[in-house]
């Protein structure tokens, strides 16, 4: 028998994460995997960090985004596809701001918690940020919400606004998941509240080939949350290429 490929899986933090949010997951995928971990620094838009990432990229790679990460994997599948061998998307969506009183309320919504961020620090605006993030059974845990917490802490209130900006101004993805080829992962926790199931069923619906995971007993942070779920169904989805 040969001796197993290897690929490099470009691994992107979403909003206010950095390479924390998917270090848990690390120990639980193949060693044929090498992972580049990539940050956002100080980009203000999707198209921005799409080109930051991809600047920092092999020159082909697979994927796996995670929240606002799966939006910039998206811009960047949108760039360069000839580039991107797979695809994962995670807790995420794809459709641009509603229009009307919905799209307001989203932007009302973000700028409590930006401006939370300014009045009393980000590490306070994290606290209350994260009550809607994780399983509600894991807000006991304290080493989950602080790892949590001090991820969000280590951040700035302005590359915070920033980011919110980013998020606002959001491209509708819907051609980029109709147009995708490429082995395609879509994964949430179970009781994500921002990104939800049937979000990520519309968007296997656009790419009917795409598998889609469910990630029992976990929110929006699921790959902090359930790490050994997350590396199995990465690990699933690259394994042909292995």
């Amino acid at each position: 028998m040969g001796t197993p490929a290897s690929l490099t899986l470009v691994l992107v933090p979403g909003l206010m994460c950095s390479p924390r949010v998917w270090e848990p997951v690390l120990p639980h995928l193949s060693p044929h995997i090498q992972t580049q971990l990539v940050d956002h620094e100080s980009s203000s838009s999707l198209v921005e960090m799409a080109k930051r990432v991809l600047d920092q990229c092999p020159a082909r790679f697979a994927v796996a985004g995670h929240s606002m990460g799966g939006r910039v994997a998206m811009e960047m599948m949108r760039m360069a596809p000839e580039r991107i061998t797979h695809i994962a998307l995670i807790d995420t969506a794809y459709l641009p701001r509603a229009a009307g009183e919905a799209g307001e309320l989203e932007r009302q919504r973000r700028y409590v918690l930006r401006d939370l961020a300014y009045s009393q620090g980000v590490r306070a605006m994290a606290r209350t940020w994260v009550q809607d993030m994780v399983h509600p059974a894991r807000l006991q845990d304290k080493d989950l919400i602080e790892a949590i917490v001090d991820m969000f802490a280590a951040k700035t209130a302005d590359t915070f606004a920033g980011q919110i900006e980013a998020l606002l101004a959001r491209p509708d993805a819907s051609d980029v998941l109709r147009d995708l080829k490429i082995p395609t992962l879509l994964a949430l926790g179970r009781q994500d509240n921002w990104a939800n199931l049937a979000q990520h069923q519309a968007m296997q619906a656009l790419a009917p080939h795409a598998t889609l995971d469910v990630i029992e007993e976990a929110g929006h942070m699921a790959p902090m949350e359930k790490p050994l779920a997350m590396g199995e169904s990465l690990k699933r989805w690259l394994a042909p290429a292995l």
